[in-house]
């Protein structure tokens, strides 16, 4: 099953500068506003590396020119590294343990690795062409694991028992980083996941990346089975874990010739109760207690000063129109969404959102707003999370649900560790 190894990782010196200038969100959530301000932080913040304004090629120039000026460093033995997110939602305090680590890349199709969500081609070559310039992973891509009898719960708990090797607050979150250079206490943890599997929370596109990476290489004979491509860089968490949350990416909607608000809701009549609201401030208030409920509920926003609250009527229209897919799927919010309301009531098909012709996405949910208010998008589209269970049950059936269906929060960052791919 899922085969984990330590790894001598990357890391900055500590003479590059406080890690809160150093560190950088992964990609796919670094906004264009961010970007320019983490750009601004340090001459030598990671999004140089995992999100940069120039070719490939440069950016392993940048690389290797970091290196030989020791702004990084490659740490002399190998290691895993446990960490713990600490973070403050709806009022409560939360944490969130896990393992750094390098894990064996295995073809979907064996089911020790397992994707949730589909993926988007320009972004998966995006991040391929990264991999091949700087043979480097800049960001762990963020995968669950489950540990009913918490035997790795309580190795990590021991481990973490004494002061942390770094710690440091950004953006609300608390981040403690451990070394773990023990091969012994090493030899546990792969013991503890050889017969896991391990699911994708965060980072497809990066996963889907280093496994073409992996067959270049082969293909190029620049390496052999067992060698540096066959790993990647990941972050490993308990499905179980109290702190672990998810939350919703809303979804916008642009460039639809013909569109009518009324025309639209009349259509939504046929399979959910619409009814009129008048404050969007209460927007996340009323999804939160239909969550509660068990109800699928959807708000839609075109302007002005109400939006629409749409409650699914009857769970069967969905399944209707999903008979191939479990029954975990069919009651899926974002599948319900995009079935029901993008494809068949707007005619955004799966072709148009993966070239994102009329749709787009933000997990913010004032942008949201203000890019309906501003006239960029015509409607937005507001949903609950999804639940953990649904994303484990979705994935264990070998099924990916719809892109953006579920981002996690907090994700581990990029530059904190980093994996040299050696050939």
């Amino acid at each position: 099953m899922a085969e984990i190894k330590p790894f001598r990782a990357l890391r900055f010196a500590s003479g590059a500068g406080p890690l809160t200038e150093l560190i950088c969100p992964p990609y796919s959530s670094i906004h264009v506003e961010q970007q320019r301000e983490l750009l601004e932080k340090s001459p030598h913040n990671a999004v140089r590396l995992e999100l940069a304004d120039k070719p490939y090629t440069e950016v392993g120039e940048t690389l290797r020119e970091w290196e030989k000026k020791g702004v990084l460093k490659q740490d002399s033995s190998p290691a895993v590294f446990l960490y713990e997110d600490e973070f403050l939602m709806q009022g409560q305090t939360r944490k969130v343990k896990g393992i750094l680590c390098r894990v064996k890349l295995e073809n979907y199709d064996n089911s020790v690795i397992l994707p949730r969500e589909e993926t988007l081609s320009k972004n998966r070559i995006d991040r391929f062409n990264l991999m091949k310039a700087t043979f480097c992973n800049f960001s762990p891509i963020y995968s669950l694991y489950q540990d009913q009898k918490r035997v790795t719960a309580n190795r990590i708990n021991m481990l973490t028992s004494f002061k942390p090797r770094f710690e440091f607050t950004q953006g609300g979150v608390t981040r403690r980083l451990w070394i773990v250079n023990d091969p012994v206490a090493i030899a546990a943890f792969c013991e503890d996941f050889a017969d896991r599997k391990l699911f994708i929370a965060e980072g497809h596109h990066r996963y889907e990346a280093a496994l073409q990476l992996r067959d270049w290489c082969r293909e190029e004979e620049i390496s052999r089975e067992g060698e540096g491509p066959d790993y990647v860089l990941m972050a490993l968490a308990d499905m179980e874990s109290r702190g672990l949350t998810v939350l919703p990416t809303y979804r916008l909607v642009h460039s639809m010739k013909d569109f009518s608000q009324d025309t639209f809701l009349a259509y939504c009549g046929q399979y959910f109760d619409v009814i009129e609201r008048g404050n969007i401030n209460e927007i996340e208030i009323n999804l939160n207690a239909l969550y509660r409920q068990g109800k699928t509920a959807f708000a839609c926003y075109c302007g002005g000063e109400n939006w629409s609250l749409l409650i699914l009527k009857d769970f069967s229209a969905a399944a209707k129109r999903m008979p191939e897919k479990s029954e975990a799927f069919q009651n899926l919010d974002s599948a319900i969404l995009h079935s029901l309301i993008l494809e068949q009531g707007l005619g955004i098909n799966s072709e148009n959102v993966a070239q994102q012709i009329n749709l787009t996405y933000t997990d913010c949910f004032d942008r949201a707003i203000t890019s309906v208010r501003d006239g960029s998008n015509q409607c937005a589209f507001f949903l609950n999370p999804a639940r953990i269970k649904e994303i484990h049950d979705i994935a264990a059936a070998g099924e990916r649900m719809p892109q953006k269906s579920a981002a996690f929060y907090p994700q581990p960052v990029a530059g904190l560790v980093m994996n040299k791919i050696n050939p």
